[in-house]
């Protein structure tokens, strides 16, 4: 599935690092630096006018049951005002949803990993908590850059529960080629996610060593052996095989 991202959709909520759960009124993404974001498109300020204070929410499941709330466009303006980022009014209607989709793929890529492993006996897995680690570059990324690949504009770090048993997920952001041809908004920039288990524990090691003999010795189509990144422009880097954080 291909999803268009414009640059500067990062949660500019300085959401503090943590292993416990968080509040669940923010967003389920940890964005420490979101300059990473915004560098990619340099927005305008202008003032803050009445923008929508409604609030979606997301599909991602919290570890009480309830589910994560994404920020509304002003919490969103506002946030990123205060860290003199010169948001743009005018993009809100743009950025917030692109941000909202951002998480909801990133939350589908970890459900296609986590599919048959036992979650379901409990009523699915769950997000516990999130951090954002931009500048720790993940072992799979300093791989990629020594062939040559770019290197990730950001980083999160994952942790969710299937059934007792914590799993922490690595993604990683990489930015594409812009869409001049495209004549949506949202065309001009595009990234992709790529999103893997981390390799802290034996369950991790194994469900990244069978993803890759069923994807390179196999040959599987199947959503647990299929590339667990989001390209979001033919023109943007192929991913290597999850093999490394």
């Amino acid at each position: 599935m291909s999803t268009s991202i414009p640059a500067g959709s990062g949660c500019p909520v300085d959401h503090s690092s943590s292993s416990a759960s968080v509040p669940a009124g923010e967003c389920p993404v940890d964005h420490t630096t979101r300059e990473a974001w915004s560098k990619q498109n340099p927005p305008h300020s202008i003032p803050h006018h009445n923008l929508p204070m409604e609030r979606e929410v997301s599909s991602i499941p919290r570890l009480d049951g309830e589910k994560w709330v994404y920020p509304s466009q002003a919490q969103f303006y506002n946030a990123m005002a205060r860290k003199n980022h010169n948001p743009r009014q005018a993009d809100m209607g743009v950025v917030v949803p692109i941000h909202n989709a951002v998480n909801e793929r990133a939350w589908n890529e970890v459900l296609k990993w986590e599919t048959g492993r036992g979650g379901e006996g409990c009523g699915g897995i769950k997000l516990v908590s999130f951090k954002g680690n931009p500048g720790k570059m993940s072992i799979k990324a300093r791989i990629k850059t020594l062939f040559g690949y770019q290197r990730p504009f950001d980083r999160h770090d994952w942790l969710v529960d299937r059934c007792g048993l914590r799993m922490r997920y690595v993604i990683d952001f990489y930015t594409g080629r812009p869409n001049s041809t495209s004549p949506s908004p949202a065309g001009n920039l595009s990234f992709y996610l790529d999103v893997r288990p981390a390799l802290d524990n034996w369950e991790g090691v194994k469900m990244r060593m069978e993803m890759f003999f069923n994807r390179w010795i196999l040959g599987s189509t199947s959503p647990r052996s299929s590339s667990s990144s989001v390209l979001t422009d033919s023109s943007a880097q192929k991913p290597l095989s999850p093999q490394s954080e």
